[in-house]
């Protein structure tokens, strides 16, 4: 990784995706992540494939289940009637 993470940006699951979360908080050993309706998750750098452009891509293989069920639910309480 040649840039350095900072707080406020995008984790993201793969590039061109949407999306997960955002950064709260960096330490050398871990990010803290927020995910909507989800809470705040902690993820060490070992699950961080690339950052660029203030984005955080990860590797889901290497995520918490909790962390990604959470992605699963962070749009739940998006008004169906706006979104699409």
């Amino acid at each position: 990784m040649t840039d350095r993470i900072e707080q406020g940006f995008m984790a993201f699951l793969a590039e061109g995706k949407e999306g997960i979360a955002a950064v709260r908080e960096v330490s050398p050993e871990h990010i803290v992540l927020y995910v909507e309706n989800g809470g705040e998750f902690t993820v060490p750098r070992a699950a961080v494939r690339k950052v660029h452009d203030s984005k955080v891509i990860l590797d889901p293989g290497k995520l918490d289940k909790a962390l990604l069920r959470a992605v699963g639910h962070a749009h739940d309480s998006e008004d169906p009637k706006l979104v699409g």
